[in-house]
This record gives structure tokens, C-alpha cells and sequence, in this order.
């Protein structure tokens, strides 16, 4: 059972603090008695169009502009309101009636970190990221499993070593002889059907400037090195972690959540490019092989993924584990590591090193948090994102602006509902694995200061309890009725 919400009504406000240019919004709507969600930092860099009607509205008139969609609401959970433009009015109605020292946040927060819901062991970590200041801590320097709140800390450490606007690139090349082309993967997951066929369209173009209607086809692999298959095994939460495949492997039409899985994504992905070639009038001779570019070969045809700041996003929003082994892979590229499990943990650990953040502990086997041997400390995350919302590194925003927001999108469409007093006002990202619940992102106080949170638990027994015993901690930082 959800544990009672001893919280009282939400009101809109609007903080800034110490000359910042990050701003916390946070949009009502008596009427409909829902809380539109709203964007813990409205700062240069790029957005999600998952952010709420309301808060593009503010965003035109701060001259800010948009990006990805990601998540929708569930079918029975509360959706934006209409008439949210109209209540933005109401922001800068801060008040001052919660605790605001140490000692009076540990006696709001120890109670309900102490539940039997959250298993044998729980930690905690709640930082104010306009000072670093730590305002709550138990265990919080214990390294822990995160699950899927690891994701933080490998899109940050993407954003950090390859910045927003970095685009994965798949290309085509054609052999000098112009007999064979080759379909080079470059570690895009969310290639796409339409990408195949305007890749197709540009080398069919390229082959009749040759007077070639015919070509071998071959497929690249290379850029990632290692085993593809993830430790867990194959899994309808990842594909096979390879350079080349198309819709992340889904053998359905979904771009999220579970889904059986290919197990041979890029094979599958080449024998689809050979269907576009065919459309676009190209003789394919032979089935697809693996092997690379010849020597020499020149590029024909070239698509770049989505911006890396719109992959964060859908990463953190959707909990979406391909893209996020594919950035960790990325960030090891970058910084000239081998593409695979290992050289992705030493890349993201150094990357994270760089921005000072306390990694004593941690141990990233993976960039998804599927693989339980995964440890971080809640620490470390509530300074990875307090370093997201420095307004100083600006390329690191979108770790805020995806995740997820509290009755409204992504992992937490389902959590946080009509009757929760966090709906709309929290965004985190969530960690579930059998006996493992986290939750890790942002709430404006009271005061209104952003704080950011880690709550880690292990040894739970059931799922739901353990989320609604974590939602209950990130709704009480949000501060008492008023």
C-alpha cells in the first residue's frame, strides 16, 4: 500500500538564486487540481519537447528554443492541463514555511528512509546544486546497485567529453571498383527505416553517375570492439550492443520499453538497406556479408543521428538501455578507449573525474545499470547533477531537462498520481532490478532552492511499495502543506 501523503496543497513559484540564470518552474492548475510539470532549469542548451505546454510558453518569451519529444502520459494518469499558460502568472509565489537547516530536513526525511519498504539497506544523499551544500546524507558515500539511475552518470560523462551537439554517423561507402558498397555502422541504435532509405536513394544516385545498376553489399561492424551480448544474456531490455542496427533491434514497431529483441541486428540491418537499394532500383548480388569498406572506398550517402543532447533526453526520459550503452561506447571512442564494456567504464570513470565529482567506489561495468555488479554512491549522483545545473556548463542541461516528470512522462507517467502532492513537481530518474529501487533528480523547495536527491534501496521485496516509499522521500523534500 502507498504509504499516506502527509503533504498539503502545491502551489506555483519561481526561484532564482544568487544571480543564477537557472530558473525552477512550477506551474498549478487549481481547476483541474493537477500540476503541469515543469522544467528544473530553462538555461542555454537544448530542450525535450516532453517539457509541459506551460513551459515552452515561457520559454518563447525567454527566447529559448526546443528539441525531442519523448514519453507520453499514461492512459490513467493526470495529463497537461489545457489552461496551464494561464497559470503562470501564479510563479513567484515562494514561501518560507519548510525546514531550512540540516537538522530539521533529517527529521522530516529519517522516518520515511527508515520504512520497511525499502528493504535491508537504504541510502541517501540531498544537495542545495546552487552551493553543493549537502543538506541530508545517511550512507550517502556507500556504494550501492543504482539500476537505471547509473544512466546519469553516463550521459554526463557523453555530454561532458562529446558535447549536445555531437551526431552519430552511419555511412555508405563504394568500393573504387564501384562493385561493392558497404553499410558502415557508426553506433547509431535508433537508425531508422527512413534512414536506410534516403541513405539508399543517395548511393543508387551515386551508382548510376558510374553506370553501375548492380553491387555486392557488405556491412561494418568495426567501430565497436568486444562481446556484443550484454552479461545479463539476451534480453527484451537490450539488443546485442553492436555498431549497426535499426530501431534498436525491436522486432515490433515500439521505440520504448520492452520488446523482443533480434539476435542479429546488424546482418538484419544490412539485409534492410539491400531492400531500400532494390527500391531505389539497385541489383543487390548475393546475400549481405560482414566485412569493411575496401581500401580507398569513397563515402556516398552519410546519416547523422539526433543531436547527443536529444539522445540524453530520450535516454533519461524512456530509460532506454541500447542508447545509453551506445553513449557510453561513444564517450570511449572520444577518448580513445576500446568500444567495448571495459574501455567504456575507464572512459566515463576518467570523464567523471574531470568534473571533480566524487567517484571513490563507483565501479560502471555497464552505461545501462542492467549489470547488478554496477555501484555508485548516492553522492555521486546528486553532484552529477548539481554539475548539470551549474550555468556555467550549459552543455550538461539536458540531463535535467530528460528526466522524467512526476505523474507526467517517461518512467514516472505511472507514478505520482492525481492524489500524489509530488505530481509535477518532482523529475527523476528511476532504477528498478529484482530487490533494487532507486530514484535520483530534482525538487524545488520552498525556499526555492533546487536541490538534487539520491535515494538508493536494496534487499526490497516488492516493487511498488519500495517506488511509493521513494516517492514519498522526493515529495516531502518539496516541503510541508501550505
Amino acid at each position: 500500500m502507498r504509504p499516506s501523503d502527509p503533504w498539503g496543497r502545491l502551489k506555483a513559484r519561481k526561484s532564482g538564486r544568487n544571480g543564477s540564470c537557472t530558473w525552477q518552474l512550477i506551474a498549478g492548475s487549481a481547476t483541474l487540481g493537477l500540476v503541469v510539470a515543469a522544467g528544473a532549469v530553462l538555461a542555454a542548451g537544448p530542450w525535450d519537447n516532453g517539457q509541459r505546454k506551460a513551459e515552452r510558453a515561457l520559454a518563447v518569451a525567454a527566447d529559448r528554443t526546443g528539441g525531442a519529444h519523448h514519453g507520453r502520459p499514461t492512459s490513467d494518469g493526470p495529463r497537461p492541463a489545457p489552461s496551464a499558460p494561464a497559470v503562470l502568472p501564479a510563479l513567484g509565489t515562494t514561501t518560507h514555511d519548510a525546514p531550512q537547516d540540516a537538522a530539521a530536513l533529517r527529521d522530516t526525511l529519517a522516518p520515511l528512509i527508515g520504512v520497511p519498504a525499502l528493504g535491508s539497506r537504504a541510502a541517501a544523499s540531498v544537495v542545495d546544486t546552487a552551493t553543493g551544500e549537502q543538506l541530508y546524507g545517511t550512507g550517502a558515500t556507500a556504494p550501492m546497485t543504482p539500476a537505471s539511475t547509473i544512466k546519469i552518470a553516463t550521459t554526463v560523462a557523453a555530454l561532458s567529453a562529446l558535447g549536445p551537439d555531437h551526431r552519430i554517423a552511419t555511412t555508405v561507402a563504394l568500393s573504387p571498383d564501384s562493385r561493392t558498397l558497404a553499410l558502415v555502422g557508426g553506433g547509431d541504435p535508433t537508425l531508422s527505416e527512413a534512414a536506410l532509405r534516403s541513405m539508399a536513394a543517395d548511393a543508387a544516385d551515386a551508382l548510376r553517375e558510374e553506370s553501375r545498376t548492380s553491387v555486392s553489399l557488405t556491412y561494418d561492424t568495426s567501430r565497436y570492439t568486444g562481446p556484443v551480448l550484454h552479461p545479463i544474456g539476451p534480453n527484451e531490455n537490450i539488443a546485442p550492443v553492436t555498431a549497426l542496427m535499426v530501431n534498436e533491434g525491436r522486432l515490433n514497431d515500439t521505440d520504448r520499453g520492452h520488446a523482443r529483441r533480434t539476435d542479429d541486428p546488424a546482418g538484419d540491418a544490412a539485409r534492410a538497406f539491400a531492400a531500400q537499394l532494390r527500391k531505389a532500383g539497385v541489383e543487390v548480388t548475393g546475400e549481405p556479408r560482414e566485412a569493411r569498406p575496401a581500401d580507398k572506398a569513397r563515402t556516398v550517402a552519410t546519416h547523422r543521428s539526433a543531436p547527443l543532447s536529444a539522445l540524453v533526453e530520450r535516454t533519461l526520459t524512456n530509460s532506454d538501455n541500447d542508447i545509453a550503452e551506445a553513449l557510453a561506447r561513444q564517450t570511449a571512442i572520444a577518448k580513445g578507449e576500446s568500444a567495448d564494456f571495459a574501455g567504456a567504464r575507464r572512459a566515463v570513470t576518467n570523464e567523471l573525474r574531470k568534473l571533480e565529482v566524487p567517484v571513490a567506489g563507483a565501479h560502471l561495468a555497464d552505461g545501462s545499470g542492467l549489470d547488478r555488479n554496477d555501484r555508485v554512491t548516492p553522492a555521486l549522483l546528486t553532484a552529477l547533477l548539481a554539475r548539470a545545473a551549474d550555468p556555467d556548463r550549459p552543455g550538461l542541461r539536458p540531463v535535467l531537462t530528460g528526466l522524467p516528470v512526476a505523474g507526467f512522462s517517461g518512467t514516472l507517467g505511472g507514478r505520482y498520481q492525481e492524489d500524489s502532492e509530488g505530481t509535477g513537481l518532482i523529475r527523476a530518474k528511476t532504477g528498478t532490478l529484482t530487490g533494487v529501487n532507486s530514484l535520483a533528480g530534482t525538487v524545488v523547495d520552498p525556499q526555492g532552492r533546487l536541490l538534487a536527491f539520491a535515494f538508493l534501496a536494496s534487499g526490497t521485496d516488492s516493487a511498488p511499495d519500495a517506488e511509493a516509499a521513494l516517492d514519498a522521500l522526493a515529495t516531502a523534500l518539496a516541503g510541508p502543506a501550505r
